[in-house]
This record gives structure tokens, sequence and C-alpha cells, in this order.
């Protein structure tokens, strides 16, 4: 895990340092001494403890067993894991496949009750049409190069989630950039059809959706990266090279600070519903 990925993921990895740290004093032991009862090399522990080197598995099954704390393994491993999901590489994530990314958050999107996302350059997944998700998924496939062709399993995981638009209990709010009306994913059929199913979404009474438009001043915030929140608990980044969860409330707080100041940019109502409509005249017959 790429250490300046996230202050998440740092202070995430450094409080299991920390922990670790706490079993081998509680144990009697200096650095260097587990080091030498481990049969590793004498820096390792130093390094581990002070967040340059990361356990692995079986790291913490030796540290463990030589501090007399093998009752701890399980829970620490749990927490290295937890470590290690807070950013995923794309090649490794993918390397069985599309669907099972979807599934696993399945969950986190049922028990949402706050739900908030910005896009600069695409319809974010809970307003997509099936022909719409099946282009994004087909280009992310051949773009990162998946070997498990599951596109169509893919797509029907990810049009169940919209169930919970229409369920109660959730909110919705979609901030969008104007352009994301206008990028042709999947050709200007496929795009007709999307901004058409916006347009009735748009209808729900959990679905709020504003569009900055193209001509407003950006002083105040600019274009960011595409961020998902799910209540205050946990923001959602999609990079280039992977997938980053952020978990630590400050940091939480600040994507919701910035989602708030690109909200008070966007139109809502009848202003956002003309620009999906310009977009939709817009598109070659």
């Amino acid at each position: 895990m790429p250490a300046s990925q996230s202050s998440s993921a740092q202070s995430a990895r450094q409080a299991l340092a920390d922990r670790l740290h706490d079993i081998r004093l509680d144990a009697g032991l200096s650095a260097r001494a587990l080091s030498a009862a481990a049969g590793w090399h004498e820096a390792k522990v130093s390094k581990i403890e002070h967040g340059k080197q990361q356990p692995s598995e079986s790291d913490i099954r030796g540290w463990c067993a030589t501090c007399s704390a093998s009752h701890l393994v399980p829970e620490l491993i749990a927490e290295l894991r937890s470590v290690d999901s807070m950013w995923l590489d794309w090649r490794r994530a993918e390397r069985t496949g599309l669907r099972h990314l979807n599934v696993a958050v399945r969950d986190l999107y049922d028990r949402t009750k706050q739900y908030r996302s910005y896009c600069q350059s695409m319809l974010p997944g809970l307003l997509q049409t099936p022909d719409y998700t099946t282009a994004v998924l087909t280009s992310i496939r051949d773009r990162r190069r998946v070997a498990v062709d599951d596109i169509g399993a893919t797509v029907a995981e990810r049009i169940d989630r919209q169930r919970i638009l229409t369920q109660g209990g959730h909110t919705f709010a979609f901030v969008l950039e104007e352009a994301a009306l206008h990028y042709q994913v999947g050709g200007p059929v496929v795009l007709g059809g999307q901004l058409r199913h916006v347009l009735e979404v748009m209808r729900l009474a959990s679905v709020s959706v504003g569009v900055i438009p193209a001509d407003v001043d950006r002083s105040p915030r600019w274009p960011v990266e595409d961020f998902y929140i799910f209540d205050n608990a946990q923001a959602n980044v999609e990079l280039v090279s992977g997938f980053l969860t952020i978990t630590q409330p400050r940091e939480v707080g600040m994507y919701s600070e910035t989602f708030t100041a690109l909200a008070q940019l966007a139109v809502y109502g009848p202003a956002a519903r003309s620009l999906i409509s310009s977009a939709l005249a817009d598109l070659p017959e």
C-alpha cells in the first residue's frame, strides 16, 4: 500500500504498527531481541514499528508467537487486511473480474442513509441505464486489460443496486459537471437514453440532481476527482491507478465540505432539466 495515497490509510497502518510495538513492550523484548528471536534482519522490527515497512500476515504470526501473544493473531490479521483494503490497486482488485468489487459494496449502499456523489466526466452508477453501464464497464475492461469477462453479471449487480433509490429511508444528492452530460460513453443513442433516464429519476422525492454549468465562475471551487460519500463514515475515490477508501473523520469531513461547496455552484430543478435537455438536443440524429 503506497504510504502517500491517503492520511486515512497511513494512519491505519501506523495504528497497527503501534499495536505491534505495544505487544513487544508488554513481552519485555527490545526491537533487536525480537528480530533475533524471529530470525529476521535486525532492523526489521524497527522498520515495521515506524511505518517504513508493512508487516505480512506471516510477520504478524511470528511477532505474536515470539511475544507469547498468539491469541491476538486473528484480530491483528483482520486489522492488516482492513488496512490493505483502504487502497486497492486496480490490477490486484480486478484480477478475477469486475463483479466481485460491486458485490463487496452491496451492504455499504444498503446501510447508507445519506449518499452524496460528485462526478465530472460521466453519470454515477446509481443513475446509469444498463446500456450506459455496459459501455462504461466494457471500456474499463479493455483499458485495464481485465482478464475475466463478467460484464453481464456486473451490470446486473449494479442495476439491482438502484432499488435503494425507491426503498425509502435513503436520500441521494448528485452533483454533476455539465461536461458529464456531453461525454458520449457508448455513443449518442446510449447517451440519449441515459439523459432521458436522469430526467425521470429526478422526479423521485429521495433524489437531488444538481448540474454545475460550464460557464459558472469556478473561483470558489475548481473541479476535483470523482468521489462518493456514504453518510459521514466513509468516502471513496476512484483514481487512475486504484480505488481509495477514506475513513478518517477529518478527511471525510474535507470531502463533505468540498461537496457542499461544489453543490452551491450547481443549478437544480428546471434549470438543471434545461441543461440536460440541451445536451439531449445537441446529440446527432
